[in-house]
């Protein structure tokens, strides 16, 4: 097992034999074409690549490896990293994360290296853009009623970013209704309180990383529930937080949305009605409110389906 930890400029690379206890090969190589060709001479085929998912950083290599028959595998960032802390207490280099690398994905099962096409990565480079101009809207919002003395240039910045923000939507429409991401865009918006933002979203992820179950995809996105129990102590049930964070909180708002649309029947606003009616407060009703539009999503991805609010919660 090969494990790579992959660095902006560099790949350090630790190379263990089957039963993990053995070194046989360790060195580093600059992440460039030249360094991916050193590494495919010096490392013998049979060997399988394991590395995180690092973007743009790590792509390039896994491309590479499969395009020379490599088998890569993709360890999951957060578990691995929770492993190299156990095994690694005292220390932390990129050759220790590399070798730690290897011995988790000797340890555990894990799923072949999957990149994105070059259309999502066009898609999620324009969301991830998006998203930064929102969040500067709205810290100049902020900043406009505690500064009121610079409200004069704040106001222009502002809306000079409403102007960038409405090109970068035309910019990212455009892209999509010529893609074959238009169909599904087109059946996510039609549920309620989802906009063309979050459809576009939801529909680039799910085409990169077609989960098999709904609640996959509900847990991919942080909105599965998890629960803390001990002997005698019983915790309380709450989100894990974990995943995609910025599909969880388009989501979130898509629920806070749900409840304003004017559609009938509305079920996402009949599922926060019944949640607050079993006591639950506002923020854990629009959690799982949330939860439901991350299924109703897959669902109508996965089957193909136009949106029917009568199927809603049902069983296939």
């Amino acid at each position: 097992m090969l494990g790579i930890d992959v660095g902006k400029t560099a790949l350090s690379y630790s190379l263990l034999d089957a039963s993990g206890q053995q070194l046989l090969a360790q060195g580093t190589v600059p992440n460039t074409t030249t360094g991916h060709a050193q590494l495919l001479a010096t490392i013998p085929p049979e060997h399988v690549w394991v590395l995180e998912p690092t973007g743009r950083y790590g792509d390039a290599l896994a491309a590479a490896g499969q395009a020379a028959g490599r088998t890569v595998v993709q360890a999951h960032p957060r578990h691995a990293q929770a492993f190299l802390r156990a095994i690694h207490p005292r220390a932390k280099t990129d050759r220790l994360d590399s070798l730690g690398l290897a011995q988790y994905a000797l340890a555990l099962p894990l799923r072949p290296y999957r990149r994105k096409s070059p259309l999502v990565e066009q898609v999620q480079q324009l969301l991830a853009a998006r998203r930064g101009l929102s969040q500067s809207l709205m810290r100049l919002r902020q900043q406009q009623h505690e500064l009121p003395l610079a409200a004069a240039t704040l106001t222009a910045t502002r809306t000079s970013l409403r102007t960038h923000l409405r090109t970068l939507d035309r910019e990212l429409a455009e892209l999509v209704k010529h893609s074959q991401l238009a169909a599904d865009v087109a059946r996510l918006d039609a549920i309620p309180g989802v906009g063309p933002v979050t459809a576009t979203a939801v529909a680039a992820c799910l085409h990169h990383k077609p989960f098999a179950r709904a609640d996959q995809f509900v847990a991919y996105v942080g909105l599965d529930v998890q629960v803390r129990q001990s002997g005698q102590r019983q915790g309380q049930a709450h989100l894990r937080h974990q995943g995609d964070a910025e599909l969880r909180r388009l989501l979130y708002c898509c629920a806070q949305a749900s409840l304003r649309s004017r559609a009938a029947p509305n079920p996402f606003r009949a599922q926060y009605e019944r949640e607050r009616a079993k006591g639950l407060p506002s923020t854990a009703a629009l959690c799982v409110v949330a939860r439901k539009l991350a299924r109703t999503c897959w669902s109508l991805v996965a089957h193909q389906a136009t949106y029917d609010p009568q199927r809603v919660g049902r069983q296939g």
